[in-house]
């Protein structure tokens, strides 16, 4: 019986405190045409997303949270629940296709059934196709679920990620600390004191990051149209800029991919203020951001390996360079005080030696209370490098489709696929009905800046 982590069981338990929010992720895939039959859709990517073991299993929860929950796998999966298929208005735009992800990423997935849908959409312009696929935040982190999905691709999902670039990826900060033993008895009493130091350090840093942590929770913020109670209805849009520009920012202003990504973020949301009547504050906007704790050997593993960081973005900044320059200083800081450790250590020390009882009651209770600290979410998930094909047809776009949950009224997911970078933004649908705003400041940040290389 293989049992759900603290933090895979802690986004079922958020989604529970809240009757009108979906904890559900996903992506919507471009292509060419001509769309394939259904037949056919439903044999080959029915039959390649019914391969993966994760996708065949329901989640088991016990009375009370008294034990965590667990998978187990079903008899027989029934595609006919999973794989949908539904056509776009003319004329198949974006506006079309955004309206039709807002209603499908808005409804729950049913937990009788394995958690995830895939529908095939036809009647996109130019003689395209879409496949939107929406998956529960329990099953998978953006990281594993973009591995996952990889295997829709006619490449049998070989092709390079982003992620293998990912400093997770390569480096462990803290790398275990029994390797450091060596097989000489001589070395023994130099290994114990490595040891003690190693353990002594990490300590130190858990200790302080988790101090900043919870100091940047409860650090009262002021009011804002960005936090507050969220209604059942989604609007979702998305914005495309060229890989190649981020890079080149980057470079000219030794900032990295995600600095120069979180400053066109950072200047649509400003937009968005700025358009309600608000007074952008140097600490309007503390926004949460996952950190991927995942290494190669788990690329491929379904669950969620994530810490977080929360820094302010300089939205009180008006132009995207200063919030550029300031943002390379705040995410640099941030690295270093320890906070993506503390998280990931706490978690570990959760899973391995807290009751399950206490952790699960405890994210209930908190996940109840009103939170209006954090008023932003913003992700960056890896894609292929390449263009991949799935059933024969070239793969145009993709587009991420971020949760939303705990108060938080928008939610940014970044996604890199060939040579883009996309946007995908998710609202509350009564609360930003100005929401173009947002993805017009990020296209025009990243502009801005690129005229400036």
């Amino acid at each position: 019986m293989e049992r759900l982590s603290v933090l895979d069981a802690g986004f079922l338990q958020v989604e529970d405190s809240d009757p009108r929010v979906s904890l559900a992720i996903g992506s919507v895939t471009i292509l060419e045409g001509p769309a394939p039959d259904f037949e056919e859709f439903t044999t080959v990517l029915g039959g390649r997303l019914a391969a993966a073991p994760r996708l065949r299993q329901v989640v088991r929860t016990h009375p009370l949270d008294l034990e965590p929950p667990h998978w187990a796998d079903v008899d027989e999966l029934d595609l006919g629940h999973h794989l949908r298929r539904v056509a776009l208005p003319a004329p198949g735009g974006d506006a079309e296709l955004f309206d039709l992800v807002s209603e499908i990423i808005e409804r729950r997935l049913d937990r009788n059934y394995p958690l995830w849908e895939c529908w095939l959409v036809e009647g996109l312009a130019d003689d395209r196709w879409a496949l939107i696929v929406k998956l529960h935040h329990a099953v998978a982190d953006g990281v594993s679920a973009t591995a996952m999905m990889a295997a829709l691709n006619d490449d049998d999902g070989t092709t390079g990620s982003f992620a293998t670039h990912l400093h997770e990826a390569h480096e462990t900060e803290h790398p275990s600390l029994l390797s450091r033993i060596s097989l000489n008895p001589l070395d023994w009493g130099k290994a114990a004191w490595e040891l003690s130091a190693g353990a002594a350090d990490l300590a130190i840093q858990t200790v302080r990051g988790s101090v900043t942590i919870v100091g940047d929770m409860v650090r009262p913020a002021p009011e804002s149209s960005l936090n507050g109670p969220v209604g059942s209805l989604r609007r979702y849009r998305a914005v495309r800029v060229p890989i190649a520009d981020i890079r080149a920012i980057a470079h000219a202003f030794d900032a990295t991919f995600n600095d120069v990504a979180l400053a066109a973020v950072t200047h649509g949301y400003r937009q968005v203020m700025l358009n309600r009547g608000e007074s952008p504050r140097p600490d309007s906007l503390r926004t949460l951001i996952p950190v991927s704790v995942r290494d190669t050997a788990a690329l491929d593993t379904p669950d969620n390996r994530v810490s977080l960081m929360l820094p302010l973005l300089p939205v009180d900044l008006q132009t995207p360079l200063e919030q550029l320059k300031t943002l390379r200083r705040r995410m640099r800081r941030a690295k270093s005080s320890g906070q993506r450790q503390a998280g990931a250590n706490v978690v570990d020390v959760a899973n391995r030696f807290l009751p399950f009882p206490l952790t699960a009651w405890t994210v209930r209770a908190v996940s109840r209370l009103p939170q209006r600290n954090i008023a932003g979410l913003a992700t960056n998930v890896p894609g292929p490098r390449e263009q991949v094909r799935m059933l024969g047809r070239t793969v145009v776009a993709m587009l991420p489709i971020p949760p939303l949950a705990v108060r938080l009224r928008i939610g940014v997911a970044m996604l890199s696929y060939a040579d883009d970078l996309t946007f995908g933004i998710l609202a509350d649908y009564d609360s930003n009905p100005d929401l173009d705003l947002l993805a017009e400041g990020i296209e025009s940040a990243v502009a801005d800046l690129a005229r400036q290389v």
